[in-house]
């Protein structure tokens, strides 16, 4: 009782900082814990690192199992005493938000082309993706958060679901847009299972105007590129990083102000693999921290939305060709 009253005076107070962590557990074969490797372990080490780390925000994907959500509300009850899990589909939608601050609403939007029942072994339609949005109190500010896990790529070269991400990407921001009119300050976490430079990427952030926390920062310390998605994980394999011998950038925080908020990223830091102590890594992906600065103001300077550039405008005019996709794909309608 006293770590709970303790955390609700302490997040009455003002906020000028922000220190979000957005991290994707390694759920594997739909979150089955038999089936997943150290599943316990993992959750174990995870739980340990957030209280650690003591984010003011923490976004998870790939918690499919609601005893594990369970597990981590129990124990980070004392210091992130608002929690809520995104429920959706067969499984779930592994979406959950754990907050030192006051959740006053939460909503959830089911993406309306999300892979295929028959693909079984990907399990991506059985999970029911997601975007779950979250309004918390910052003090005087109100701030819309966002948690997502978009469709996997799974290959690269013969990437049967990019038009299943696109058509997600543009929910997405038409979610986040029509949702966060009144709030002061916007905040996207999750692993969009896209590269920073394609088009449902692009349309994310030129619809939005929300800023990636890694190109914004100057401030940085993580493995190479920001990458999410490292070569030496043991979890993942080599297919789902070829052609890019390195890795790759899938997982985000994204964020914008408003006229009333200032925002910025001060630093941003990632895991890199290992973990002292342990034979195995915390996931499959990397966890991304970031530390917002913010300012209220009257009139806030916070970088205007860009225009959409030629992909997203091209994009928009074919919108026709969008809902004949969707409902094209009710044949196999979501459960």
């Amino acid at each position: 009782m006293y770590c709970w009253f303790e955390s609700c005076f302490q997040t009455n107070e003002a906020t000028d900082c922000l220190y979000i962590l957005n991290f994707e557990y390694y759920g594997y074969n739909m979150g089955i814990r038999y089936l997943s490797k150290y599943c316990s372990q993992r959750y174990h080490m995870i739980g340990e690192l957030l209280c650690k780390e003591k984010p003011d925000i923490v976004l998870l994907q790939e918690v499919w199992s609601e005893k594990d959500y369970l597990f981590l509300k129990k124990k980070l009850s004392c210091t992130h005493p608002y929690t809520h899990y995104f429920k959706s589909g067969v499984i779930g939608s592994g979406l959950a938000i754990f907050s030192k601050h006051r959740i006053h609403d939460t909503l959830l939007h089911r993406y309306s082309l999300n892979g295929y029942p028959y693909m079984a072994h990907h399990g991506d339609w059985f999970g029911g993706k997601a975007v779950g949005m979250a309004v918390l109190s910052l003090g005087s500010l109100t701030a819309n958060v966002y948690v997502t896990h978009l469709h996997a790529e799974y290959n690269r070269e013969k990437d049967s679901y990019l038009a299943h991400r696109v058509v997600q990407a543009w929910e997405l921001q038409q979610f986040i847009r029509h949702t966060s009119a009144g709030a002061d300050v916007v905040i996207l976490g999750g692993d969009l299972n896209m590269h920073p430079q394609d088009l449902g990427n692009r349309l994310l952030r030129s619809y939005t105007g929300l800023r990636d926390a890694y190109a914004e920062t100057a401030k940085f310390d993580g493995c190479e590129g920001g990458v999410t998605l490292i070569a030496d994980n043991p979890f993942i394999s080599q297919k789902e990083i070829f052609p890019f011998e390195k890795g790759i950038r899938i997982d985000y925080i994204l964020f914008k102000g408003s006229s009333r908020a200032e925002i910025g990223c001060d630093s941003m830091s990632t895991t890199k693999g290992s973990v002292a102590d342990s034979p195995f890594p915390f996931s499959d992906h990397e966890a991304l921290t970031a530390e917002l600065k913010l300012n209220s103001a009257q009139t806030g300077n916070d970088k205007p939305c860009k225009t959409p550039d030629s992909a997203g405008i091209l994009f928009s005019k074919n919108t026709e060709k969008l809902t004949w996709i969707q409902r094209e794909n009710n044949f196999f309608p979501a459960i």
